[in-house]
Formats: C-alpha cells, structure tokens, sequence
C-alpha cells in the first residue's frame, strides 16, 4: 500500500461538535454504557450471593453474553444496511430493560434459577450485538465524517465514565440493597436511554433494502475489510485481543471475591479504579493523535494495553491489590486510545452503504473469539487457578500486539484516511 505517510489535516483542531441531536445521542449512549456496567458486576455477584454459582458457572455468563456476536453478528450488519438506524437501538434498548427486568421479578417469588440467568444473559447479548452495530452505523449518518474522531472520543469518554461509576455502583448497590434491586436500577437506564433516543430530532432517510440474498452480502463486507491491509491486521489483532482479555475478563470478578476474599462494595470499587485511565485517554486522544501520529498512537497503545495487564496477576490482599487498579489504569487508557483511532480510521474509510457490514464484520472479528476465551477461562481458572489464569490472559494480550506491529502502521505516522468518502448526513 502506497502513500501510508501521508500527512492529514483531518486530525487539525475543529470548532466543538455542536447540535442538540448529537447531544441527544451522547447522553442516552452514556446511559446505556452505564446500565451494561452496572450489570458487568452484579450479574456475576447475582450468581455467586444468589445462586451459589461456582467460579466455572459464572464465567459462562461471559460465555453467554459474548456468544451472540459470533451467532448472529455478520447477518445483523447486512440487516442494519437496510433498516433506518434508530428504531433498531430503541428496540434494543427496551428488550434489554424487559429481559433483566425478568430477574428481580423472579428473585421476589423465589423462583430464581441460574437457567433464566443464563437464558437473560443470551438474550441481552442478541440485542446488544443489533445496538452496537446500529450504533456505530448510525453516528456517521448524524454528523459529518470531518468530525468523527471528535465524535468518536466523546462516546468513548461515555464508556470510561461508565467503566468508572458503574462497577463501583453496583457494588454498592449489590451490598447495600442487594443484587436484585441493583438489577432493577440496570433495567431503568435501558429505558431511559430510550427515552434520550426518541427525542432525536435529525431525518434519517429510509434505507434501501439490497435485493442481493444475504451470503453476498455478508461476503461483501468480508472482502471490504480483509481485502485492506490495515483493517486486516486491526481485525486479527482484535480477535487475539478479545479472546484472552474475555479469559481474564470471565474470571476477574470471581478472583476479586473469593481469592482475594473483597466484599461486594470493595469489588466494584476496585474494578471502578482502574477504568480511570480510560477516562484520561478519552479526554486526550485527540491531541495524542495530533502530536504523535494515529498510526504511531496504535502501536503505542497495543503494547501498552498487554503491559498493563501484566500487573493484574500480581493483586493480593492489603495493599497489594493496588496492581489491580493500576494495571486497570495503563491497560484502559491504552484500549480507549486504540479504540477512539481505530474506529474514526474505518468509519471514515468506508463507504455509507457499507457500513453496517464493515462494522459487523470488525465486530464479529473483535467479538466472535470471546465466549471461546471466556470458557477457556473459566476451565483454566478452575483447573489451573485464576491466578495462572490471569497470567496466561496477560501474555497473550501482549504477544497479540505482533498482528499491528509487522503491519503498514510499522512505516507511517498517520492513518492513509485520503480515500474517505464524502458526509451523508441529513438535515
């Protein structure tokens, strides 16, 4: 690929992103962010204080969860090519309020059982895979591509934000007015997010159904993505990525309670400490990008985010569970800052009527190993230990950096984002 240095003034500073319609956006994102991290630790402490789950038994709540990316992922981007953006994340949001607002339900008749668990969990898994493909689709359709990285980094600082406030919250809300309330109060931030979502004032013109059977479809958007060598390698690395953080990932609230012997507060405190980094990265990728290079700031980030991970095996009790947080810390500030520049490059490289195919077509590579890494880690963890088990995350996480680091980014400073196409965005 030629051209690969090429310097873009897409990155120069740019009057603030204005209009109510991405504020609209920016906040019912914020709440659907908040109310999936809420859930990210009282669903699994539902299971362990509920339920008596094993370690094993928890993981497969990751399992579950992730597995829906690689069932459905691909057909949905080819969907969402074909339907307006906006009625698909409503849908998703109030199925998602709906399905676990099934469990306090359940859990006041003492009815309960770690099958409707998993079957909740399945199910908000099919709708958040709809919502985060409709989603990445749908922001280039609200505002111009010029403004994408900005758009993009403000979302992310939604997720950091999240990552902040929802574990600890739900901890607190676990312990103090146990899971199943904690549960109710997850439910109610689908919902008004929804809420947020249907006051979006911007036309979103009809989408043309493809008369083209649904495999072509698919293979479109496969060959769009493998066929560029820089997408390639961020879907590759990605892949390798997810699967061992989704080892670590299955184990680490298990770890944090029954190794380290945490309360349900000081585990979502803990696991809200390390998201901090997270929230830096989303407040200075932008100028990082500017002063560094996007594509210098990638590799940066791959390896960092493996480096940080190393530490998180080293957590103990007392003061030694402060590797946790400050492994959390360099690791998410690293994957906000890869994150934030990966996917402004490809929305900005793709083509409108891609979109939703390109975008699932990352997804499913950036999700489909996940349930398989979540399972290993459970059995791992259940038969090597969780400690081993982190470490094993830990180095993989690190070695996958190789995909990003023998690729065109190795010889350039800055992404080639000369091809983008032109806004198509509606008044």
């Amino acid at each position: 690929m030629t051209g690969l240095s090429k310097r873009t003034d897409d990155l120069a500073p740019r009057k603030p992103l204005l209009g109510a319609d991405f504020r609209r956006l920016w906040v019912a994102d914020g709440l659907s962010q908040i109310g999936s991290r809420v859930g990210f630790v009282v669903l699994p402490l539902l299971a362990i204080s509920e339920l008596g789950a094993s370690p094993f038994q928890v993981s497969l709540l990751a399992v579950l969860e992730t597995a829906a990316f690689l069932v459905v992922g691909l057909p949905v981007g080819a969907w969402c090519d074909g339907w307006r953006n906006r009625p698909v994340l409503l849908v998703a949001d109030v199925g998602r309020a709906v399905a676990l607002g099934s469990l306090p339900v359940a859990a006041w008749f003492g009815v309960l059982t770690l099958w409707q668990l998993y079957l909740v969990v399945a199910v908000a898994g099919v709708l958040t895979v709809f919502f985060d493909v409709a989603h990445q689709s749908y922001l280039p359709r609200l505002i111009d591509r010029s403004q994408l990285v900005e758009g993009n980094a403000k979302l992310q600082a939604n997720m950091s934000v999240a990552e902040v406030t929802g574990p600890a919250a739900g901890g607190f809300l676990v312990q103090f007015l146990t899971a199943p309330v904690a549960i109710v109060v997850n439910a109610l931030s689908f919902l008004w997010s929804a809420g947020w979502l249907r006051s979006i004032k911007t036309s979103e013109p009809p989408r043309e159904r493809s008369r083209t059977r649904l495999v072509p479809e698919i293979r479109e958007g496969l060959r769009f993505v493998f066929g560029h060598p820089i997408l390639r390698a961020v879907a590759c690395s990605g892949a390798c990525v997810v699967f061992f953080q989704s080892m670590s990932i299955a184990i680490a609230i298990a770890f944090l309670s029954l190794e380290i012997g945490l309360s349900p507060g000081e585990v979502g405190l803990l696991a809200s400490i390390g998201p901090l980094g997270a929230v830096a990265a989303a407040l200075t990728t932008n100028a990082l990008a500017r002063r560094i290079g996007q594509a210098r700031l990638m590799l940066v980030a791959i390896v960092g985010l493996g480096a940080g991970m190393l530490l998180v095996p080293l957590t103990g009790p007392g003061v030694q569970v402060a590797w946790y947080a400050i492994g959390g810390v360099i690791s998410g500030f690293c994957l906000i800052s890869l994150n934030v520049v990966e996917v402004s490059f490809r929305q900005m490289l793709c083509p409108d009527h891609l979109l939703g195919r390109m975008n699932a077509t990352m997804r499913f590579m950036l999700r489909a190993t996940a349930p398989f890494g979540a399972l290993l880690g459970g059995i791992s963890g259940t038969h090597l230990g969780m400690r081993t088990t982190l470490w094993i995350a830990a180095i993989g996480v690190l070695l996958s950096s190789a995909w990003l680091l023998t690729s065109p980014l190795r010889h350039t400073r800055d992404l080639p984002l000369e091809d983008a196409p032109a806004s198509s965005v509606t008044a």
